[in-house]
């Protein structure tokens, strides 16, 4: 059956952070647009809730680079440092849905100064905050998607609030702390503004190949000993990683991803997940090197090894955009605060872990209402 013909109409997106992850998701869109024949691979159902890959509508961007800001969206994604090409720029079709200035403050590392060069704002920031609520209410916006940095903590805040005073929904692609902690949920239960986060989940990437690995390990019935979990990608994100400072909140989540998956939590000098280096010419391919190792039965040893290369922005389009379509869903029934199965199934570190297996279930209770 054709998708569109189900189409309950359109979700009208905004994003913040308009860089290569941004750039596949549109692109990939328009990849399916251009090749109706080819079967829809990267989202859970080709129809959620009535809609479609092709219902989500971006009507506003928001961004710190000088390259980026006032142009619209289909011209920005193609604005260096962006890698994403799937889509050859003359054959994206235009918009008048623009890119505006998003406010820097912890937005931009060291690492990608050179790389991303923020518009010289002489605005305070008190008129950008009003200028970006203006922009969310003309433009109707429902749901506002995070493609921040990561290590960007204050800039998370910011977007969180503007999303509670805008009554916009805010799915957090990011590993910084919004819909598992348990103030800011309280904040988007009271204010009945829906969240869905955080940090997402590829579709087949490093982190949920390790959990699901180290939890068949461990329902198995044999014991863990020791893991480690290791990325290298050539793109502005593991640049931008390679200050340590940036990313106590992503090993957080990717740690605990995997050790919310064991019956016994790991000793901390025993297992390591996290993000290692840039390596300039993987461009957006990431390659994951995984290890376990444990005992079986009468104490032999065993050990596996995994190495996984992916592009990172596939692995990560199809997930937004179906935590867009639920978010959606969670709008039209009147919900407030996380949701809780969207945020399991989707992202690394949500207000509660479940298995992988019990959260696409749960999930799917949800989606059928």
């Amino acid at each position: 059956m054709d998708p569109q013909v189900l189409s309950m109409g359109k979700i009208r997106c905004a994003v913040v952070g308009v860089g290569n992850c941004f750039a596949g998701l549109v692109q990939g869109i328009e990849y399916y647009r251009q090749n109706p024949d080819a079967e829809v691979i990267g989202v859970m159902h080709p129809v959620i809730g009535g809609y479609s890959i092709h219902d989500l509508e971006w009507i506003a961007g928001f961004d710190v680079g000088e390259n980026k800001v006032g142009k619209t969206i289909n011209d920005a994604i193609y604005e260096a440092p962006n890698l994403v090409a799937w889509v050859p720029k003359p054959k994206m079709p235009k918009t008048e849905a623009r890119v505006y200035e998003s406010p820097a403050l912890d937005g931009v590392g060291i690492w990608v100064e050179n790389k991303v060069k923020p518009i010289e704002s002489k605005k305070p920031a008190q008129m950008i905050r009003q200028e970006i609520l203006d922009v969310l209410k003309n433009t109707r916006a429902e749901v506002l998607v995070s493609y921040l940095p990561v290590g960007s903590e204050k800039a998370t805040k910011f977007w969180a609030q503007v999303c509670l005073d805008a009554k916009v929904a805010f799915v957090n692609c990011m590993p910084s702390f919004i819909a598992s902690d348990p103030e800011w949920a309280e904040k988007f239960k009271l204010q009945k503004v829906v969240v869905i986060g955080d940090d997402i989940k590829g579709q087949v990437g490093a982190t949920i190949v390790h959990r699901c690995l180290a939890r068949l390990c461990d329902d198995r019935g044999t014991k863990i000993e020791k893991t480690y979990q290791i990325n290298v990608g050539g793109n502005t994100d593991f640049l931008n990683m390679k200050d340590q400072d940036r990313l106590v909140s992503k090993r957080i989540s990717k740690t605990e991803s995997v050790q919310s998956q064991l019956k016994a939590r790991l000793p901390d000098d025993k297992i390591y997940v996290g993000p290692s280096d840039f390596i300039p010419f993987l461009g957006n391919t990431k390659l994951m090197f995984m290890r376990i190792e444990g005992r079986m039965w009468a104490n032999v040893p065993y050990n596996m090894e995994v190495r996984l290369e992916v592009d990172d922005k596939a692995n990560s389009a199809g997930i937004v955009i179906d935590a867009v379509r639920l978010a959606k869903i969670a709008l039209e029934r009147k919900l407030g605060g996380p949701i809780e199965a969207a945020s399991a199934y989707l992202m690394k570190h949500p207000p509660k872990q479940m298995s992988d297996p019990v959260a696409r279930e749960e999930l799917e209770k949800f989606i059928k209402g």
